[in-house]
């Protein structure tokens, strides 16, 4: 049992979610796998057919009356890793119909926002300086929550 343990280690990180691989399905149709409310967004996805790209995924917003409380970003751009702070959060694996060997794998992945008062100066005061403000808008972006998703299909194809 050490052995399974160890394996599954080395393959990455667990995730946050633990759910079962989901019903497979069929090429063309597009279906959701997985909504974010606090981001407004879902992502859906979508076995294409082509062997260039197999399955196809987008992230779409949930309303245009939802109010987003985290921000969904792409995964290239942010390229989110334990060691950056950020926390795998969620591991979908879909089956394609067509071609059950073949299946989508999406890793989810989040990143708290980092809001702490500020520290107390000398006085035991939190104060707040023009120029310490200015440079904390730069990063304004660690003050929200984040997510991105990364696709990857995974199995041999059939023919």
């Amino acid at each position: 049992m050490l052995a399974v343990a160890l394996g599954a280690r080395a393959t990455g990180p667990t995730p946050e979610i633990e759910r079962p691989v989901a019903p497979p399905q069929e090429t063309g149709v597009v279906h959701s796998l997985r909504t974010i409310p606090e981001a407004c967004a879902r992502i859906e996805g979508a076995f294409t057919g082509d062997a260039a790209e197999p399955y196809r995924f987008a992230v779409v917003r949930t309303s245009a009356n939802c109010q987003p409380r985290a921000r969904f970003v792409d995964a290239a751009k942010a390229d989110p890793d334990t060691t950056k702070g950020w926390i795998f959060n969620d591991l979908i694996r879909v089956p394609s119909a067509a071609c059950p060997r073949r299946q989508a794998v999406v890793r989810v992945w989040r990143k708290p926002a980092a809001s702490a008062p500020p520290d107390l100066d000398a006085q035991g005061r939190s104060r707040i300086y023009l120029q310490d403000s200015r440079q904390a808008a730069g990063s304004a972006m660690n003050r929200v929550p984040m997510f991105a998703a990364v696709m990857t299909v995974e199995g041999e194809a059939c023919r």
